[in-house]
């Protein structure tokens, strides 16, 4: 239970760092990236998910590539389901997404257990 709490934390901060480096992203307030953290989980793992194997050919043909566009288009439901979290445009969440997959990774890196 703690491990998900700190998981939910870090994915929150990792969110609140890529607003800081990227003009097109826009968090209102740690509340609404601890909200948005959750959302944007939440769609991975449903929507998210679904999308993944339903374009996994694609995703073959470009060598893995297309999962990126899956990523950005999933930020972007959650930032349309979100309340003060923004993204300027698809660009920005392809952009965003990978700057996000690496913060996170960063910081997982740096709490050893996470």
């Amino acid at each position: 239970m703690i491990a998900l709490l700190v998981t939910w934390i870090v994915s929150a901060v990792a969110l609140l760092i890529v607003t800081y480096i990227l003009p097109g992203f826009k968090v209102d307030s740690f509340k609404t990236a601890m909200i948005a953290a959750v959302v944007i989980g939440l769609v991975n793992a449903t929507l998210g998910f679904v999308l993944k194997l339903v374009t996994f050919p694609l995703t073959i043909i470009t060598l893995g590539l297309f999962w990126f566009v899956v990523n950005a288009l999933m930020l972007l439901l959650a930032a349309k389901l979100v309340n003060g979290f923004e993204i300027s445009g698809f660009w920005m969440a392809l952009i965003g997404g990978i700057v996000l997959g690496i913060v996170n990774a960063i910081l997982r890196a740096l709490l050893p257990g996470v």
